[in-house]
C-alpha cells in the first residue's frame, strides 16, 4: 500500500520525528511542494493521499482509481472536494485539536501585543527615543489592561472553550456568539446583539458558507469605537477592505490577524498597506508550534492507522 504526502514541507522543517508516520504504510513517497498540474501524476498508484494545503477535487478523484483514504494535516478541509470524494468512495478526515495551545497562546500573543501597544514602544526604543526622553519611561502611547474588559468569541469549539479558559484567568468576562443559522443554545447571544457589547472580538470558526464575510463593515460599524478583532481562524471571515478601512478611520481600535483571504498574499493585499495603523499581521503561523506540528503528524498516523484496521476515526465523509 502507498501513502503519498504532497506538501510535507508545509509543516516539517527538519524538526519534527516523521518514524511512527513512516511505520503505517509499506511505502511513502513525500514531496515538500507538489503544483497543481503535479498533483495526478504524483498520486497515479496511491491508496492514501496526506495533503495539507494542496487542493484536490473531483476531477482528481475521478482520475485516481487506487485512491482509498485522504488525510488532511490539518482541521480545515475547504481545500479538499469532500462530495466529490465521497461520490467515489473515497474516505476523507481531518486532524482535530492538535494545535489548540499554540493557538491559544497566539490569540493573546496577539491581544496583548495589541494592548500594551508592544509593536510602537519596540520601534520607540529602537529609534532612540526612550534614550532621548526627559523622564525614566516613554508614555508615547496609551496601555490598557485586558481585566474587566469584554471578549466576544465567535466559535466555542475546543479552541473557543480553551480562548475562554485563559480569558477568564485574566478576569476578562466572556460572551459566546450565536453564529447566524446555528440552532439556539442556552447561553449564547445573537451576534448583533453581542458586538456592541464586546472590547475584543476573536474569531474560532470554520470558514463556511454562512462564516464567509461574517465580519464585514456592518458588524464592524456595530462594535465599540476602540474595540480589537482578533482573527486566527480563516481569512475569509473578514471583509479585509472593510477592515482596512475600520482602523483607518479609528473606529477600531487595533486589530491582530494570522490568516488573510489569499495565502500567501500578493503585495496588493488589502491588509498589507504600510498606512493601516495598529494592525498586527503574522504569516498564517498560530498553530505551528513545534509541539503542534509533531501532533499533527503523529495523528495523521493515527488516522491511517485506525483507517486501515477498519475503524476508520475524524471522518469528515
Amino acid at each position: 500500500m502507498l501513502g503519498v504526502f504532497l506538501d510535507i514541507d508545509s509543516l516539517d522543517r527538519g524538526d519534527l520525528d516523521l518514524s511512527g508516520l513512516k511505520a503505517v504504510l509499506p511505502e511513502w513517497r513525500f514531496f515538500g511542494h507538489s503544483r497543481p498540474e503535479e498533483v495526478t501524476g504524483r498520486l497515479a498508484s496511491a491508496q492514501v493521499a496526506v495533503s495539507n494545503k494542496v487542493p484536490l477535487d473531483a476531477a482528481h478523484f475521478q482520475a485516481l482509481g487506487d485512491l482509498r483514504l485522504v488525510c488532511v494535516s490539518a482541521t480545515g478541509t475547504d481545500n479538499i472536494d469532500v462530495a466529490g470524494a465521497e461520490a467515489r468512495g473515497i474516505r476523507v478526515c481531518n486532524v482535530r485539536g492538535y494545535a489548540t495551545p499554540a493557538v491559544t497562546q497566539h490569540v493573546f500573543c496577539l491581544l496583548l501585543a495589541l494592548v500594551t501597544r508592544l509593536p510602537e514602544y519596540m520601534g520607540a526604543v529602537r529609534g532612540g527615543r526612550w534614550q532621548g526622553s526627559r523622564d525614566f519611561c516613554l508614555l508615547d502611547y496609551p496601555i490598557g489592561e485586558l481585566a474587566g474588559k469584554t471578549l466576544g468569541i465567535v466559535g466555542y469549539g475546543e479552541l473557543g472553550r480553551s480562548v475562554a479558559k485563559v480569558a477568564h484567568a485574566f478576569g476578562m468576562h466572556v460572551l459566546i456568539a450565536a453564529r447566524p443559522g446555528s440552532p439556539e443554545m442556552e447561553g449564547r447571544v445573537a451576534l448583533p446583539d453581542l458586538l456592541p457589547q464586546v472590547d475584543v472580538l476573536t474569531l474560532h470558526c470554520p470558514l463556511a458558507g454562512n462564516t464567509r464575510g461574517l465580519i464585514g463593515a456592518a458588524e464592524m460599524a456595530a462594535m465599540k469605537p476602540g474595540a480589537l478583532l482578533i482573527n486566527t481562524a480563516r481569512g475569509g471571515i473578514v471583509d479585509e477592505h472593510a477592515l482596512a478601512h475600520a482602523l483607518k478611520s479609528g473606529h477600531l481600535g487595533g486589530a491582530g490577524v494570522d490568516v488573510l483571504a489569499v495565502e500567501p498574499p500578493g503585495e496588493d493585499s488589502p491588509l498589507l498597506a504600510r498606512d493601516i495603523p495598529n494592525l498586527i499581521v503574522t504569516p498564517h503561523i498560530a498553530w505551528a508550534s513545534r509541539e503542534a506540528r509533531q501532533r499533527l503528524v503523529d495523528e495523521v498516523a493515527l488516522n491511517i492507522r485506525a483507517w486501515a484496521s477498519g475503524e476508520p476515526r475524524n471522518l469528515v465523509t
